[in-house]
C-alpha cells in the first residue's frame, strides 16, 4: 500500500507518520500493494482531525474521525474504515463483483461481521420534482428543516443535491457519469 500523508497545520512528524502506516497498515491484508491510502492530518482549535480516503474500483471509501488527541483520532478512524470494508465486502460478494484492489484472500476470509453490518433500506419515499434553481432548492431545504435536498436543476436539467455544510455554508453535489 502506498501512504500519500500530509498535514494542514501541523507538522508530520515521524512518530505520527509510523503510527499511521502500522495501523492502517492492519488494513493490507484488504488491498494490494499498489493501492494508494489519502491521509490528511489537521488541527483547527483543539480538533485533532484525520481524514482517510482509499479509491477503490469506482467507489470511495473514506472516514473523517476528530478527538483531542491526533492517536485517538487515529484509532477511531482505523475502526471505521475496518467497519465500512466489511460491508463493502458483503456487497461485493452479493453481486458477484470483483473488486480490482482487492486481495482474492479477502473475499476468502470468513466472515467475521455481525447482522448489523448488512444495509437494509427499511423505507421508499417517492416525491414529485419540479424544476427550480439551486438557490432556490437551499431556501427549501431550509424551509424543510433538512440537511439535504434532492431536486431537478432548471440550468443543468439534471438532478442535484443541495446540503449543508458544517460551517453553515452549503454544498451542490451534480452527478458526473463514468
Amino acid at each position: 500500500m502506498n501512504f500519500i500523508i500530509s498535514g494542514k497545520n501541523i507538522d508530520v512528524t515521524p512518530g505520527l507518520k509510523s503510527c499511521i502506516e502500522q495501523k492502517l497498515g492492519k488494513l493490507e491484508r484488504y488491498f494490494t500493494p499498489e493501492t494508494e491510502i489519502i491521509v490528511t492530518l489537521s488541527v483547527e482549535k483543539e480538533r485533532q482531525k484525520i481524514e482517510v480516503t482509499i479509491p477503490v474500483k469506482g467507489h470511495i471509501i473514506r472516514s473523517e474521525q476528530s478527538s483531542n488527541d491526533m492517536y485517538v483520532s487515529i484509532d477511531l478512524v482505523e475502526e471505521v474504515i475496518e467497519r465500512q470494508l466489511r460491508k463493502y465486502k458483503n456487497k461485493l460478494v452479493a453481486r458477484n463483483q470483483e473488486g480490482s484492489n482487492f486481495k482474492q484472500e479477502f473475499f476468502e476470509s470468513e466472515d467475521t461481521s455481525s447482522e448489523d453490518d448488512e444495509i437494509k433500506i427499511i423505507r421508499t419515499k417517492r416525491f414529485g420534482i419540479k424544476p427550480m434553481f439551486p438557490e432556490d432548492a437551499c431556501i427549501q431545504m431550509d424551509l424543510l428543516g433538512h440537511d439535504f435536498y434532492v431536486f431537478f436543476n432548471a440550468e443543468t436539467e439534471e438532478v442535484n443535491v443541495v446540503y449543508k455544510r458544517k460551517n453553515g455554508t452549503f454544498g451542490l453535489i451534480e452527478p458526473e457519469f463514468q
